[in-house]
Formats: structure tokens, sequence, C-alpha cells
């Protein structure tokens, strides 16, 4: 069934999504913030900045007034950085945000509540039904058509059988699943690991340390993830050890690149800035650290990550301490 589906945000994965969303058959709308830039990639149909490889087709509408996007949306897509999506929503007109499917496509936890964006949008919407979409999934291979797999959580299982058939293509492959929270956790926490992944690398330590990075690191995702109420079970699926696996060892990664630079020497700033595009993993990094201090989680890889963006700590003494903490079992 053809669907009207507004698309907040218009960055690589914004732009990746549509272009599915387009051929899939749905009446797309994208909105972005840069008038200037939407009436660029209206005209040359593609966004030189996020994504120069992707001709986007003719019928995709691009919008930089939000409430065109959203008022006759069925569904409203959001792939906009976690630490603006309450402020988005609030930019929209009432009447849409009584009772629509949200699906959240970014990953992270809001800074200073820690809240999820499924509690944002609980908050800042009525009746609304929230999902969310995750899994190992660079904008780079979506938007040239290679296989993808990924998954939609959404606790409504009518709904999640929707979202997937909206999505579902010969080359994007979708997976339902009702643990809403253990999607998003594994989305977000994740990140803080692949920036690890780039530090290690960066400094110029091996694959040993990097295995042992990603696997310690799914261990400390998954307590948070229980401590939190979501199913253990996910964390070893798409949203969980796929995507892990995928933004830990990929230069498509902008979390990895970041750590990346950071162990090469540069600032935090200086790393983003050179990026050039959002690192959620660094704001979800104090998230995260907050959260384990708040929910009495032992989460030493996180401590550390906050240590070296926080207090500017040498990378090198950090993996010392992290190595000679007191000895234990391998286990949850």
């Amino acid at each position: 069934m053809i669907k009207n589906i507004g698309v907040l945000g218009g960055g690589s994965w914004g732009t990746a999504l549509s272009k599915l969303l387009s051929e899939n058959g749905h009446n797309v709308t994208v909105w972005l913030r840069d008038e200037k830039a939407c009436k660029e990639i209206s005209q040359s149909r593609v966004n030189e900045k996020y994504l120069p490889k992707v001709k986007i087709p003719e019928n995709i509408v691009f919008t930089s007034d939000i409430n065109e996007a959203a008022k006759e949306a069925e569904i409203l897509l959001l792939v906009i950085p976690t630490q603006v999506v309450r402020g988005v929503l609030k930019q929209i007109k009432d009447e849409y945000k009584n009772g629509k499917i949200i699906i959240n496509a970014s990953k992270g936890i809001e800074r200073g509540t820690m809240s999820l964006v499924s509690d944002i949008v609980k908050e800042e919407t009525k009746n609304s039904i929230f999902a969310v979409l995750s899994g190992p999934s660079h904008a780079e291979e979506v938007g040239l058509s290679m296989p993808t797999a990924i998954t939609i959580a959404c606790e409504n299982k009518a709904v999640a059988e929707e979202i997937q058939d909206a999505f579902m293509s010969e080359y994007f492959r979708v997976y339902t699943n009702d643990d809403v929270r253990g999607a998003e956790l594994g989305g977000a926490l994740k990140n803080i690991i692949a920036l690890g992944a780039g530090i290690s690398d960066g400094v110029g330590y091996g694959d040993n340390a990097k295995a042992a990075l990603i696997n310690r690191g799914i261990v400390e995702i998954a307590r948070l993830g229980i401590a939190m109420g979501a199913d253990i079970h996910t964390f070893y699926g798409l949203t969980g050890i796929g995507d892990l696996i995928v933004t830990c060892t990929s230069k498509h990664s902008r979390n990895w690149n970041a750590g990346y630079l950071i162990g090469q020497g540069l600032t935090k700033n200086e790393a983003i800035k050179k990026v050039g595009m959002v690192v959620e993993g660094i704001p979800t990094t104090y998230a995260a650290y907050e959260l384990s201090k708040k929910l009495n989680v032992d989460m030493p890889i996180v401590d550390a990550m906050y240590d070296v963006l926080e207090n500017n700590a040498d990378v090198k003494e950090t993996v010392n301490k992290l190595m000679l903490r007191d000895k234990k079992e391998e286990k949850l």
C-alpha cells in the first residue's frame, strides 16, 4: 500500500532512506532545515555534501517548511540527531502530533535528561505509535542499493509489519522485533564502543585489542539494557552485535573516524569538525556515563571513554588502567 511519508532530516541516512522509500512507490517529502541546501538538492537531485554518489529520484519533494513535510504524512521518519529531536517535534503543528506513526532512524541518548527517543516522542506527542529502525546499515551502501538487513522494533505487531512492508525491497531486508528499548540502546551505545575502536586504531593498537573492545562492549551494552528493562536476546541480533561490528570496523563510520582522529592526537572538537557530520557517540558517552552511575551498572569502557572525552585522559594510560583492573570471571 502506498504511504505518504514525511522524512525529517536530509543528511546521508535521511537521503538514503528517502530514495529507498521512493523506489518502493511511496510519496516522500523531506524536510531540511537549511533552505539553501533544500533548493540545491531539489535542482541537482544530488546531496553533494553527504551522499554525492547517489542520484535522488525526481519524485521526492524537498522542503524547508517542517509542517509541509508533516501535514499529509501517515508515517513520520526522524533522521535527525537525537540531541535536537525534542526541539524539532515542538515545531510541528499539534494536529500532526496526535495518533501518528513515528519512526526513529537516529541513534543516541538525550544528554541531560538521559531520555531515549521513545521517551521524548511520548512526552512531545499524543497517542503516537513509536517504532525504531536500527541495525548495521551505512547510508553510503544503502544509497547504492547494496544488500542490507535491519530491524524495525515496535510494541504494536501490526504496525511493525506495516512498516516492514513499507521498507522491504530486493536489497533492504527488514526483520521485526517488539523490544523497542533494547533496539534503541543497542543502536545508541554501540557508538561509544566505535569511538573507542577508532581511538584504538588511531594510537596503533592491533586487531586483538579491537576484538576485545567489541566483545566486552556488547557485555556493557547488555548490562545497561537489562537494567533498563530490555530483552538480552536483542543484543545478540542486528541492533546489537550486528550494528556494533559494522560501526567498529568500517571507515564509513563517523564514530570510528572521530575516534581515530582523537587517537591521532586531535581534541574531540577538532575531530568533530574534521568529520563534518554529527558524531552521536560523544554526547551519548556522557548520557550513558550518567545512566550507569544512576542505575549502578558497571561499565568500565564507558567510564574510560568519558575520562578521555571529558578529562583529556591519556589514551595509553587509560588502556593500562582497563587492563590492570581486578581479576574477574568472564560473565555478564
